[in-house]
């Protein structure tokens, strides 16, 4: 046995050999309880960052629950991700001077998909450095055929329904993206802006005015009306008067809506239906007509009159000129308010009106909602248990259509006959399937990538066959982080409910973010990110592991600095050390096979008592989903008290050949580096093989 453990002159090896003898790959065995996680499919389109080793948890239970007998699968897959992997891959382009303009859409299609294909060999290395159990074999991808079709007839069913339907109305918009977004991939920032407190004269006396504040005077153009609250007594008697909107000459009434804070600027406020969500919803309520004068492409359109074509900020700074010019610029102050910018670019997001397919969530949410309430789908911790009914509460109108070429095109078709209908067909049909022989075109969007990550349990097990959906569905344990409960947790409940009318996972368990030595969020700007394969290559796999769950309380953030994945790798060591020095007396016992064992002694009595003290105890955290406390309670163990202590008052006895101290010990350390073994595995599979001719994994964790 080497006198020191090091790290990258074993992994390879240990891993290599797990894959060889299949011990990562599912055996169906209904005789056995079955035990699924399905891993949260990284993006194919970049390099693992330290937020996907925290999937260290679903390593934990997987090796875990294969120790003590159970039947496990951990469906491997990857992300599609629509959006952000077009969006890297145009800045791939961009650097050889080209766009996806340059292409077309069959072109700029494969082009992604290869580009794909081969990062996830990368991804999937990167996995297997950090000792991930998966088995690639059984590897899903949203855009294969079957994965497809599910995710096609989930789509036709909630159409059928009277869930999905498509309406024009605000969507969140990126010029720059050339994209919608759903509400949930909008970034609001803080930012000190202006605030415009414009005059709009009455038509009756254009010598009078009201005066209304904005922060976007570029908007004004498509004003359909001035808004007041009706318990403003400042101008109930202003309600039905008509306005003359600035610079269009065009009249608008003043309307009375609840909406408007009367504590706000003047306490009358622009209603521009067509690029506010709030006036959206009070033209709604009104009747207001709708005037867009942002287009899709960032510039004022033809109802913006002599500003047509100008980009937004020279229209906004042509327009404040025209407005002091002429008079109707009262003032400007500074103020600050919440921008909403795309999450991928940062650029501003536009509202714009735009045609769309929504899915209906009330109904869906509703009965999710009954199953958290009703704990039919445990949640650890638990605190998130009303994180998650407060979603559920909260959750609006679902926008699923996006502007992007890269993912699955929605199997909905346009008829053009006068009746301007829409169908949904799971295979491209030969005839309208609406009047029957007219022409008919295919929505030229894609589903949002959630869309498609919503379906993820029930999709990929289907996909895998039969008997892995019978066997494994509803999977055991959903372990993701925190920060997409809302983006994909609470989808996933909604959708898969809906489609198999079963819950998609029994248990939820949230994992934090991990966070620099001083507690602050990584990021390039800040220069604190650390890269996990760098850390391997320095550390070894099992330090790092180790660091990300040790001493983190469930839930919580992960603060990470090199100081405690040292202190994991002493602890490595440690394991390693113990395992040679018992090494080492088990050839004296061999050289002293004749001596006679020594009774057993008070000190191996209260090793054994209380190593099942701990043994119980484990058991106990590991299937509360308490693993920090498991990994704590082992590492207490084996170095304070069967180091530290044990072994200095038995250190005598086993260099005089006694057997029997030697035989308890060597059963100890052995069940411990069984119970070590799902958050360390490669130094204890090393230490594991220097006594015995198998993996430690086709060894049971004895209850």
């Amino acid at each position: 046995m080497e006198t020191r453990f090091i790290a990258k002159d074993v992994e390879k090896k240990i891993l290599d050999m797990w894959q060889k003898k299949g011990l990562n790959k599912t055996v169906i065995d209904k005789t056995k309880k079955p035990f699924c996680v399905i891993l949260p499919p990284p993006n194919a389109n970049g390099s693992l960052h330290l937020g996907h080793a925290m999937y260290v948890y679903e390593d934990v239970m997987i090796r875990y629950h294969k120790m003590i007998g159970d039947c496990i699968h951990w469906q491997s897959g990857m992300d599609h991700a629509g959006i952000e992997t077009q969006f890297v891959f145009e800045k791939e382009l961009k650097k050889q001077g080209k766009s996806r303009f340059d292409y077309s859409r069959e072109e700029l299609f494969k082009m992604i998909f290869e580009f794909t294909q081969k990062n996830k060999e990368n991804i999937k290395e990167q996995f297997g450095r950090l000792g991930f159990f998966l088995d690639w074999s059984n590897e899903k991808f949203p855009l294969d055929k079957k994965i497809i079709l599910i995710v096609y007839e989930t789509f036709k069913k909630l159409f059928d329904a009277g869930l999905v339907y498509r309406k024009k109305r605000l969507v969140n918009y990126c010029i720059n993206c050339g994209t919608s977004f759903s509400d949930l991939e909008v970034e609001y920032q803080e930012k000190v802006g202006s605030l415009y407190f414009i005059k709009y004269p009455f038509k009756k006396n254009s010598d009078e005015f009201i005066t209304v504040a904005t922060t976007r005077p570029e908007t004004m153009l498509g004003d359909t009306a001035v808004v007041v609250n009706p318990s403003d007594k400042r101008y109930k008697n202003l309600i039905g008067e008509k306005v003359v909107l600035p610079l269009m000459d065009r009249e608008i009434p003043i309307i009375a809506d609840q909406a408007v804070d009367p504590e706000f600027a003047t306490g009358a406020v622009k209603v521009t239906p067509a690029h506010d969500e709030t006036d959206w919803q009070i033209g709604e309520r009104h009747g207001l007509s709708l005037i867009q004068v942002i287009g899709n492409d960032g510039k004022m359109t033809k109802e913006a009159g002599k500003f047509k074509g100008l980009t937004i900020s020279k229209a906004r700074e042509q327009i404040v000129e025209e407005l002091k010019t002429k008079g109707f610029l009262e003032k400007i102050k500074e103020y600050q308010n919440r921008v909403g910018r795309c999450y991928k670019c940062n650029r501003v997001i536009e509202p714009l009106p735009k045609e769309q397919w929504f899915i209906r969530i009330k109904p869906l949410s509703e009965k999710a909602k009954t199953l958290i309430e009703k704990d039919e789908i445990k949640i650890y911790p638990k605190r998130f248990k009303k994180v998650l009914i407060e979603i559920l509460d909260n959750f609006i109108d679902w926008n699923i259509s996006r502007q992007i070429v890269w993912g699955i095109r929605i199997p909905a078709y346009h008829c053009k006959n006068p009746k301007d209908g829409w169908f949904v067909s799971l295979e491209k049909p030969d005839k309208c399937q609406i009047c029957g022989n007219c022409d008919f075109e295919q929505d030229e969007d894609t589903f949002d990538t959630w869309f498609s990550s919503s379906q993820w349990p029930f999709a990929t097990l289907m996909a895998q066959g039969d008997d892995y959906f019978q066997l494994f569905y509803p999977t055991s344990v959903m372990e993701t982080g925190y920060d997409i409960l809302r983006a994909w947790v609470a989808r996933m409940i909604m959708m898969d409910y809906f489609v198999k009318e079963k819950i998609p996972f029994k248990n939820i368990f949230l994992h934090g973010l991990v966070r620099d030595k001083h507690g602050q969020k990584m990021s390039k700007s800040k220069g604190n990110v650390m890269d996990p394969i760098t850390l391997i290559d320095k550390f070894g796999a099992d330090a790092l592991r180790a660091a990300l769950v040790f001493g983190t309380e469930e839930g919580h953030d992960v603060v990470l600095g090199e100081d405690k994945i040292i202190g994991m790798r002493n602890f490595t060591n440690k394991i390693w050390n113990i395992g040679r020095f018992l090494y080492l007396n088990s050839n004296v016992k061999c050289q002293m096979s004749n001596k006679i064992q020594s009774s057993k002694n008070k000190t191996l009595s209260e090793l054994e008592s209380e190593f099942e003290e701990e043994k119980k105890e484990y058991l106990k955290l590991m299937d509360a989903f308490k693993f920090s406390q498991a990994l704590g309670l082992v590492y207490e163990f084996i170095w304070h008290r069967f180091a530290d202590y044990y072994i200095e008052k038995l250190k005598l006895e086993l260099q005089n050949g006694n057997i029997k101290v030697l035989e308890v010990m060597m059963k100890i350390y052995s069940e411990n580096l069984k119970m070590l073994h799902p958050f360390i595995p490669f130094v204890t599979e090393a230490v594991w093989q220097v006594f015995n001719k198998n993996s430690i994994l086709e060894n049971k964790i004895n209850n």
